[in-house]
């Protein structure tokens, strides 16, 4: 039955909108870069992790961030602009579009999920997959006639997104994103004190909380130090529910979960991935939140972080007795912590000096960028 539903699955997919570019676009501005508007529902990570310190770069056209779920377009100059869209568009946001189409400077669209395996899978629930639909699938109907460039976040996704030829754009955090506000002495853990472990999962990793329950179960019988808290919506709750020193919290708003890591101490962070194509497309952007904990991380082997024999990071199979004995490792060895810790951060350091170039096909100096 598994199999004929992905069959049924994929044959939806194939059905699905996917984003292609106009007709005679090179992946390139049609004229010079006056202005970048980026639309989305903001404050989000993604525009955060991949877009904000692009934009802020040298030589790039001074830029404005503008939330779909106001509707305020008419105020907005067209004439030189490049639009980007965050993932989402509005109604409002296509017609401002097919408006002032012939004033625009060209039209980019930034994907950093595999959306259409996400609508079609089982992890994410009902109503966000129609708002996925209905936000990002649909206005491409009318998108794709006006689409110069497009993005994607991993090679992996840029691979499913063939028909638009679309471009990596890795994550790139600003520093200030992804440096540690607290002070070493402030993160480290004194020798009996208490562990803190956190998952901190989106709606759509309903599988890996399944995969985690009996793993930080066995945890918390061997070692009554630790605690453990995990994000968890409606459908997760009740996989959690039980156990002692489990602290499910409801998933924040993003400025809100930028807020609590200023004043929370995490020890251990996991980052479970089941085996999946909708995560052979993630890109390692958790790796910025654990950062920003100071936490030492558990990651899955994979596309995404990597694998054991590389670096000191730590990266397991999808096992669930590996997972158990790595943790139990961690939470007995604060040396190991603050290693695995420093690896984390450093690989963050790197991923932010990608932004450094900025967005360079839309830098206004680069007259070779412009499609003809």
């Amino acid at each position: 039955m598994s199999r004929l539903r992905e069959r049924l699955a994929r044959w939806i997919e194939r059905r699905l909108p996917q984003p292609r570019l106009r007709e005679g676009a090179t992946n390139r501005p049609r004229r010079l870069v006056k202005r970048i508007i980026v639309f989305g529902r903001m404050p989000n990570p993604t525009f955060d992790y991949y877009l904000a310190a692009r934009l802020e770069a040298q030589e790039m056209p001074p830029y404005q961030v503008v939330d779909i779920r106001s509707g305020e377009t008419t105020a907005l100059e067209a004439e030189g602009t490049f639009v980007i869209l965050c993932r989402y568009a509005s109604p409002s946001v296509l017609r401002w579009i097919e408006i002032n189409a012939e004033h625009l400077a060209g039209v980019g669209l930034f994907v950093d999920d595999d959306i259409p395996a996400v609508v079609t899978g089982n992890d994410a629930d009902f109503f966000y997959r129609l708002f996925l639909w209905y936000r990002a699938l649909w206005p491409l109907r009318r998108l794709n006639r006006h689409l110069d460039i497009v993005w994607a976040s991993t090679a992996n996704l840029a691979a499913n997104l063939a028909c638009a030829r679309a471009v990596v754009l890795p994550p790139a955090p600003p520093l200030a994103l992804s440096q540690a506000a607290r002070s070493d002495r402030e993160r480290q853990s004194q020798p009996g004190s208490e562990i803190l472990i956190g998952y901190h999962a989106t709606g759509v990793h309903l599988e890996e909380h399944h995969f985690l329950r009996p793993v930080i179960a066995e945890i918390l019988r061997e070692r009554p130090q630790v605690r453990f808290e995990v994000f968890a919506d409606r459908r997760a709750k009740s996989i959690w529910r039980g156990l002692e020193c489990v602290e499910i919290r409801e998933p924040m708003a993003w400025i809100e979960y930028l807020a609590d890591a200023n004043t929370q101490k995490i020890d251990i962070m996991l980052v479970p991935l089941a085996p999946s194509r909708v995560n052979d497309c993630r890109a390692a952007t958790k790796r910025i939140d654990i950062a920003r904990y100071q936490a030492a991380a558990v990651f899955s082997e994979g596309a995404a972080y990597g694998h054991s024999n590389e670096g000191t990071e730590l990266r397991l199979p999808y096992n669930a007795s590996l997972w158990r004995e790595t943790i139990l490792r961690l939470v007995d060895d604060s040396e190991l912590r603050e290693t695995v810790a420093a690896a984390t951060h450093q690989a963050v350091m790197q991923l932010a000096w990608a932004a450094v170039p900025g967005l360079e096909s839309l830098k206004p100096d680069k007259e070779s960028n412009f499609a003809l």
